[in-house]
């Protein structure tokens, strides 16, 4: 197989096929978020009524509220929907459901796209990916993840901030993004205590908790143990996995097309993928295989200082 960069490849599309390939919908994203969101608020309305199986119940609860991750990650690219509005309005709600600000996530991750991989520039290589088995499971539980998220919004809420891969121009809009995120929190505590009320955690935060190691499992594919390389096709892998996983990500598990062309809108993923499937470097086939073969390797090396 020749490797060729992802940008040559990109070029070689005719103008037809770019235009095909970039076009938005917001009737295929309202679709998909409506199931998304539908699943949640039958997930929410069982615990409610106190059905049998809760934990099971739960579980499933947080593996659909975690997974908006990927819905809030969709809308920092503005391609899960035409509207512009709706990529705003969406990516705000669900990045209050997660505890991340979208604003200060959408310039996080645009770094991360412009230095994917790069030691010392890719914001995401800041915090080092699992090296022995303690780590592993760690980094699985999701509760360092989700610690950081809530240390960024005080941080950003309270303090000036000081991120480098956040410009000058709007470090204002992601200070005032926390502060509302943090007031409305903290409205939600209040009306709780008011109304004596623990409802919220057994449908948002216990779920939350029981699905960050389903979407840690599954971001770590993402990158891990892949080359310091520039192009995409050879820094980042692409998972084959079954169609549930794929809807509940918002298709990126086909994430060498996504960094490849990141303008490419979830639902057009599948067709790029045809493109370029014959140039791509890193290719697992499922999450539980790749976990599995992470786990066994670290059992025998310690990986830190690669990855």
């Amino acid at each position: 197989m020749q490797v060729i960069d992802h940008r040559s490849l990109v070029a070689k599309l005719s103008a037809k096929q770019r235009a095909k390939l970039l076009e938005r919908s917001d009737i295929a994203g309202l679709r998909h978020l409506a199931v998304h969101i539908g699943a949640i608020a039958v997930c929410t309305a069982l615990i409610v009524l106190g059905v049998p199986f809760q934990p099971l119940v739960m579980l499933i609860q947080g593996i659909l509220i975690v997974f908006l991750f990927t819905t809030l990650h969709e809308t920092v690219h503005n391609t899960p929907f035409r509207s512009e509005y709706l990529n705003v309005w969406v990516g705000r709600i669900c990045g209050f459901l997660i505890f991340l600000g979208p604003k200060w996530f959408q310039y996080f991750h645009l770094a991360h796209h412009r230095y994917t991989h790069a030691p010392g520039k890719d914001p995401e290589l800041a915090s080092p990916k699992p090296g022995t088995v303690w780590q592993y499971f760690k980094y699985l539980s999701g509760i360092p993840d989700l610690t950081d998220r809530i240390c960024a919004l005080f941080r950003n809420a309270i303090w000036k901030n000081h991120d480098e891969f956040v410009p000058r121009r709007g470090k204002n809009r992601v200070i005032k993004e926390a502060r509302i995120q943090l007031a409305l929190y903290v409205g939600l505590i209040g009306l709780s205590m008011w109304a004596n009320s623990i409802t919220l955690v057994f449908v948002w935060l216990l779920p939350i908790l029981l699905g960050g190691p389903f979407l840690r499992a599954y971001l770590l594919a993402e990158h891990a143990r892949c080359p310091h390389v520039a192009s995409m096709l050879e820094n980042t892998r692409t998972t084959y996995t079954n169609s549930l996983v794929r809807f509940l990500a918002w298709n990126m598990p086909y994430h060498v097309e996504h960094h490849s062309y990141p303008a490419v809108p979830f639902h057009k993923l599948p067709e790029f993928h045809k493109h370029i499937n014959e140039h791509i470097v890193h290719i697992e086939n499922g999450y539980l295989r790749f976990n599995k073969h992470y786990l066994m390797d670290s059992r025998t090396a310690n990986f830190g200082a690669e990855v």
